[in-house]
């Protein structure tokens, strides 16, 4: 990888940075037209027509395309979105929409989630472009509105209104491709299926009254405040699902970790020693979890509130239906459940196959770019775009390719959290895989 190369995806990732696209959950944040100009200006330079698509005012998004020579062969989608979740400066070691590149990594909100994604495709469509890039299969670079909100005015509406223009046999987006050891060498995880989302809005009701006489009154905040501690300390099985045992398996841990990991009764042991990062995930990835998230209620300080609303991030397996969610919020609530009115959003899991050209190109390109790797199928325990395509007819992988400056353990804990940054050399590494897996499967 060049230098130059390395330093045009920094720049251009620093530049999405400072966009500052916040998505906060309505329909007029995000701004994401900020970063949709500076991408078409990116890469109108290389000759390549730019489609924009404004679902809301200022919530853009970009669609290019190298057409391919032969109609049947496969086409390919690299989805990346521009839109961040909202930050608080207070805990950040730099100013969170700097982009400071020090010490080799750039810093600043999006920077892994996913904007070094989005920047490294556009870099390396460009470079194909440039070079004269004439594949059998069309090869199309994505960068997309919303996806931090449910991708309400990004990838859902376009595969309603514009499926003809996204539409692609295999589809890429984030995140997976940090580098794991292992005791045979590196494995890579590409995240091939993802948990759903039953978002739910709690309503907590009670009795208005005077602030000065609370003896015995029916406040709604009180209620409210033991429900958050019963859906927060609800522990329900662990499962044990195919995707999760197949990276187990894969990973080649020792015989008695391994056994613990594949075990609901021993889970929980293991958890407690492993490192927090991990200790999240694995355990996302083997349970439904559930996180009192937004609270909202009382009118002023001497009166008695009677109405608490409460939002809680529900997160179902693979194979989870709405209704067994809904059942085990009610199981944590307990006897409070009648008191509770539950508003859910079901968007249930999606999952794509291993056996797939798409899996076999990926596997020949980084088994090159990082020797000695394997890839092992994960789980996305967050929600992706990528349930949109698959449910439209797409195989879709999560991944990227990330150098081992980046720990998982750091990658885990930066994903929406404080001092968000990522390295150079990673940027690097992604946008040559991005170049290479589209000569090896669209060639």
């Amino acid at each position: 990888m060049s230098v130059d190369v390395t330093a045009e995806t920094t720049d251009l990732l620093q530049v999405l940075i400072r966009n500052a696209c916040v998505n906060d959950g309505r329909v007029d944040s995000g701004e994401e037209i900020r970063s949709v100009d500076a991408l078409e200006a990116y890469l109108g330079t290389a000759g390549l027509d730019v489609e924009r698509y404004e679902s809301q005012p200022g919530r853009a998004s970009l669609v290019t395309r190298i057409e391919g020579s032969d109609p049947d062969a496969p086409s390919l989608l690299l989805m990346g979105h521009t839109d961040v979740v909202p930050v608080n400066p207070d805990g950040w070691t730099r100013e969170p929409f700097s982009g400071e590149l020090v010490d080799g990594f750039v810093w600043g909100r999006g920077a892994v989630d996913m904007l070094n994604i989005t920047a490294s495709q556009a870099v390396a469509v460009r470079r194909l472009a440039e070079s004269g890039f004439t594949p059998k299969g069309t090869l199309i670079y994505l960068a997309v509105a919303d996806e931090e909100a449910l991708g309400t005015w990004g990838a859902k509406w376009l595969v309603e209104h514009e499926l003809d223009h996204v539409r692609a046999d295999y589809v890429i987006t984030e995140s997976g491709g940090y580098q794991m050891p292992a005791a045979d060498g590196i494995r890579l995880p590409v995240l091939t299926a993802e948990k759903g989302t039953f978002w739910s809005k709690l309503r907590v009701r009670g009795t208005p009254g005077h602030g000065s006489q609370p003896f015995r009154t029916d406040n709604a905040l009180v209620t409210a405040a033991e429900v958050v501690r019963r859906v927060s300390e609800f522990a329900p099985q662990a499962h044990i699902g195919d995707v999760w045992r197949r990276f187990v398996e894969g990973m080649g841990y020792p015989p008695e970790l391994r056994h613990a990991l594949l075990d609901p009764t021993e889970l929980p042991g293991a958890l407690a020693e492993l490192p927090l990062g991990m200790s999240r995930l694995v355990h996302a990835c083997t349970h439904t979890t559930f996180a009192p998230t937004v609270a909202r209620g009382g009118t002023k300080t001497n009166v008695i509130p009677d109405l608490v609303e409460l939002e809680v991030d529900i997160r179902t397996l693979p194979g989870q239906t709405g209704e067994e969610a809904h059942a085990l919020l009610r199981e944590a609530l307990g006897d409070l459940a009648d008191r509770v009115e539950i508003e859910s959003n079901d968007d249930p899991s999606t999952a794509s196959p291993i056996d797939t050209p798409l899996w076999d190109s990926l596997a020949r390109v980084t088994s090159r770019l990082v020797p000695g790797s394997g890839l092992v199928p994960f789980l996305m325990v967050g929600g992706t775009d990528n349930r949109f395509f698959r449910r439209a007819g797409s195989v879709g992988y999560g991944f990227a390719l990330f150098s081992q400056r980046l720990s998982f353990e750091d990658y885990a804990t930066m994903f929406h959290g404080n001092d968000e940054r990522v390295d150079i050399e990673s940027l690097g590494l992604s946008e040559q895989l991005w170049e290479a897996v589209a000569h090896d499967l669209l060639d």
